[in-house]
Formats: structure tokens, C-alpha cells, sequence
């Protein structure tokens, strides 16, 4: 009884207030910690895939605007070059009218441009071209029967003419060059004009080359085109020497003479140039006109026509074979190269 009543006698202890759990203080647990993480990670990732697609896409758009850019100065320069090519073929053309059937280095059309800018030609007004990039443009035309034309090498009906082979040998002598050559080229020649013109040939016989440079396709090393390259052309037809324009190794090879006669030639034709094949006969003395008659003359029909044009860094280099029948001159292949300009 006594116990019952000093324990309800005992002041009963005060009752602590309960906090809501949503006002107590709370630390994050692990949990929360690995999906902040995971959301921070995650924008990261967001972040980089848009800047590597933003990237790409103005990478992309800077290369678009570069290639149209070549396009157009590739189209520019196409449309100049042609420009300069009808140019060459307008002076060609009035050569025509005034030349006595004769083609010589003192004629206008043999004096080379010298690199001009190109504004110079395009606008008297420079407001029109101060903001066109700058573009200088030269050009030359050159004789193409000045040089030994190789296609003389087979006739008509496909024979290897002996007389022409012993002109390209004596060439290749003075040019330093194997003998074998000159052996190995008529052969070659005659076996791809016999293909080219459908009439039997060998299975192993060549395409024909359209230029000296393809002449690697008949078995010639480097070194030995780069010998004959000075004196030989490679035209569709055979064709006559033009005593007015060639060099003198090429003038002792056709005429059959030493360097020292073919020399006095050259300097004779400086002052006057060769009217006939008689005055050249002369000066060659040489006891016949006849041979000499067959095998050259003193006027052209086949030009070689460079342009260069220089833009910005690049360099665009045309070269034109063009064929002249009186008053008609005929574009007969181009030939483009690229190359980079000079620091």
C-alpha cells in the first residue's frame, strides 16, 4: 500500500512536445547525394553533345563557304583563261590577214604579256574594282611547228618513214639522248596510229599520245623526255618545220647540216626573216632546195597558246593547241593545271 502510494504521490514527469517531422533539421542521406550527382553528370553531358553538334554544324558551314568560294574563283579564272584565249585567237586571226604566208618572231602575235594586273583591262574606274580580289594574268603563244612534230615519223598508211628516223636520231644525238630512242619511238608511233586508225595491230600496241608528255606510255623514262621536250611536238597531222621559228638544233636535225651553218641561220633570220625555202637554202648551203622543200617551210598553221593566271595564292595555268586555216583558228585541246603560288 505504501508503495502505491509514494508512487502516486511522485510529481509525474513532463511530457516532451513532438516536433513535425517536416520542421525537424535533416542532412541528405547517400541516397540523395548519388542523384544530385547523377543530374550533374547528366548536364554535363547535355552541355557537351550541344557544343561538339554546334561545332560541327559552323565547322560544317565555314567548309561549305570555303568550297563555294573555290568554286567560284575555279569558275573566274575558267572564264578569264577563255577570255585570254579568244584574245590570242583574235591576233592570230589578224596575223592572217596581213602576213605574206609568212610566220615570224618579229610579228605580234610572237611578243609575250608580261604579268599585268587584271583591273587594268576590266575598268577604267577603280571604285568598281577595289573590293575584287587581285588577279594578274600573262600569256604567251608559241610556234608549235618550231619543234620536230613526231607524228611525221608514219606516213599515211602507217610505214615508218627511214628519212625521219634518221632526223629524230640526229636530234636525239645533239640532245644527248640514246640512239635507240628514235628506233623505239617510230615503232611505238607506228603501232598506235595503226590502232588508232583501225587497221591491224599489235595486242600490246600503245593509245596513241596526244602530247609529249604522254610519250611515258611508249616506254620513255623521265629524263629522256625532259631532253627531247625543248625540240619535239607531238601534232594530230604531219606538218612542215617553219625555218623562221626553229631552234638551231632542230634546223641542223631536218636539214641535215652541223649546229655552226644552222647557227648562222638563226642569226640571219633575226634581221630578215625567211621568204622561201630558197633564201633558207642559202643560208644552209645546201645544193638542193628539194628535199629541204618537203620536209619544212616558212609559215604555221598549229600555235601554242599559255595563259597563267595568278589569284590571291593560287596559280591556274592553261595551255591551247590551235589550228589556223586562213582566217579560222579552231581551239583543238586544253589542258588546266593548278599550282600554288610563289611566297
Amino acid at each position: 500500500m505504501r508503495e502505491r502510494a509514494s508512487r502516486a504521490e511522485r510529481p509525474a514527469a513532463p511530457k516532451q512536445a513532438r516536433i513535425p517531422s517536416e520542421d525537424r533539421p535533416t542532412h541528405p542521406s547517400g541516397e540523395r547525394l548519388k542523384q544530385r550527382g547523377a543530374a550533374l553528370l547528366t548536364a554535363m553531358i547535355i552541355v557537351t553533345l550541344v557544343t561538339t553538334l554546334a561545332a560541327s554544324m559552323v565547322w560544317q558551314q565555314w567548309r561549305a563557304v570555303q568550297v563555294e568560294t573555290a568554286e567560284r574563283a575555279r569558275t573566274q579564272s575558267a572564264w578569264i583563261l577563255s577570255g585570254a584565249l579568244d584574245w590570242a585567237r583574235l591576233i592570230l586571226r589578224e596575223d592572217a590577214r596581213t602576213a605574206q604566208n609568212v610566220d615570224h618572231l618579229g610579228e605580234p602575235w610572237a611578243v609575250p604579256l608580261a604579268e599585268a594586273r587584271l583591273s587594268t583591262f576590266l575598268a577604267a574606274d577603280r571604285e568598281a574594282t577595289d573590293d575584287a580580289p587581285e588577279a594578274f594574268l600573262s600569256g604567251w603563244i608559241v610556234d608549235a611547228q618550231a619543234r620536230y612534230n613526231l607524228r611525221n615519223l608514219v606516213d599515211d598508211q602507217g610505214n615508218v618513214l627511214a628519212r625521219e628516223r634518221e632526223t629524230l636520231q640526229r636530234l636525239c644525238e645533239i640532245a644527248g639522248v640514246a640512239d635507240d630512242v628514235a628506233v623505239r619511238l617510230a615503232n611505238s608511233l607506228r603501232d598506235a596510229v595503226a590502232r588508232e586508225a583501225g587497221r591491224p595491230a599489235p595486242e600490246a600496241a600503245p593509245l596513241l599520245p596526244r602530247s609529249v608528255a604522254q610519250l611515258a606510255w611508249l616506254g620513255i623514262d623521265a629524263d629522256t623526255l625532259a631532253r627531247l621536250a625543248p625540240y619535239v611536238v607531238l601534232l594530230p597531222e604531219r606538218t612542215p618545220l617553219n625555218l623562221n621559228t626553229a631552234a638551231r638544233e632542230v634546223v641542223a636535225a631536218v636539214a641535215g647540216v652541223d649546229l655552226g651553218n644552222a647557227e648562222r641561220l638563226v642569226q640571219t633570220r633575226q634581221r630578215t626573216p625567211l621568204n622561201s625555202i630558197a633564201d633558207a637554202a642559202r643560208q644552209l648551203q645546201l645544193s638542193s632546195v628539194r628535199d629541204l622543200q618537203a620536209r619544212a617551210g616558212t609559215a604555221t598553221r598549229y600555235f601554242e597558246v599559255h595563259g597563267r593566271l595568278r589569284l590571291a595564292d593560287r596559280v591556274l595555268e592553261q595551255r591551247s593547241l590551235l589550228r589556223r586555216d586562213n582566217l579560222v583558228v579552231t581551239p583543238l585541246r586544253r589542258e588546266r593545271t593548278s599550282l600554288q603560288a610563289a611566297g
